[in-house]
């Protein structure tokens, strides 16, 4: 089958980043695919969750868990620049991919790289840093880095998994500033208490995984379509946006079920496109 085409890739990908107008008094934001989010806003860029590679694809080809690419790349990780914040929501390759980590990094000299403090030997073993480089966060912990803030929510993949000193290895993270506060949940299920964690942020914008939770595929799970959309509805978000669907044909979802979801409840949210742009003027 062919591949979901990216709406704009590359040197136009970079293009129109540098074209859109960047203050304080909105934001824009671009799906890179899977969890993957450029984020701009106020001359700052973030980076959330990259996977630019075709890694998972080579990794797992002779093997009984094949990684079938079903969308192009949105954009070669070697362009980015001018990135102020990477994160990493958790260890799994396309959330941490290195051939996508270590060329943005060395592309992007004092760029700050947001991890879980329970994941630190990991990443910077992979990402070949020095172990003090990056940030790390736990659980109701935060940092704030000029005016943008990241504040650490547990995530369960599958379940709340802790390191030997109580570290999350597996984070989703409230990203703060201006007037807004996006929920990019990582890899997550629903816990017991998540709704009361999430609720006080006042989320404008939760960025939700919707592919679900399949033993039978061999992988850990995740939100299916009915309960992201129920779980933005819950925390009072204003639009969710789902991802984690399109990427791998044995992990994926339809992303109209989840629209089919969520509008049965009344939760307003927006589908982007592989490669798609979505401005903060659309949440008014």
């Amino acid at each position: 089958m062919p591949l979901i085409a990216a709406r704009i890739k590359d040197e136009a990908f970079i293009q129109e980043t540098k074209l859109c107008k960047t203050d304080t008094s909105h934001f824009d934001l671009w799906w890179l695919g899977q969890s993957g989010y450029l984020l701009q806003w106020n001359n700052r860029r973030l980076l959330l969750d990259p996977y630019l590679s075709d890694s998972l694809t080579t990794k797992y080809a002779a093997t009984n868990k094949p990684h079938i690419r079903m969308s192009e790349r949105v954009v070669n990780p070697a362009l980015l620049k001018n990135i102020d914040i990477l994160s990493s929501s958790h260890n799994h390759t396309d959330h941490l991919d290195a051939e996508t980590i270590i060329p943005v990094l060395q592309n992007n000299p004092g760029i700050q790289f947001i991890i879980p403090e329970a994941n630190r030997y990991f990443v910077t073993e992979r990402a070949k840093i020095p172990l003090e480089y990056p940030i790390g966060l736990n659980d109701n912990s935060s940092v704030t880095i000029g005016e943008i803030s990241f504040y650490g929510i547990p995530a369960a993949h599958n379940t709340i998994e802790r390191d030997e000193k109580g570290n999350c290895k597996c984070m989703g993270f409230i990203i703060s500033f201006g007037q807004w506060n996006i929920y990019h949940s990582g890899d997550t299920l629903l816990f017991d208490g998540m709704v009361a964690l999430l609720k006080p942020f006042n989320v404008d914008i939760a960025i939700l995984p919707i592919n679900g939770n399949d033993p039978a595929r061999g992988v850990a799970g995740n939100l299916n379509v009915a309960e992201a959309a129920a779980l933005g509805k819950a925390i009072g978000a204003r639009l969710v946006i789902p991802c984690h669907y399109d990427m791998f044909s044995f992990n994926t979802a339809d992303v109209q079920d989840f629209a089919k979801e969520a509008t049965a409840i009344q939760q307003p949210f927006y589908i982007m496109e592989n490669g798609g742009h979505f401005s903060s003027e659309q949440l008014y």
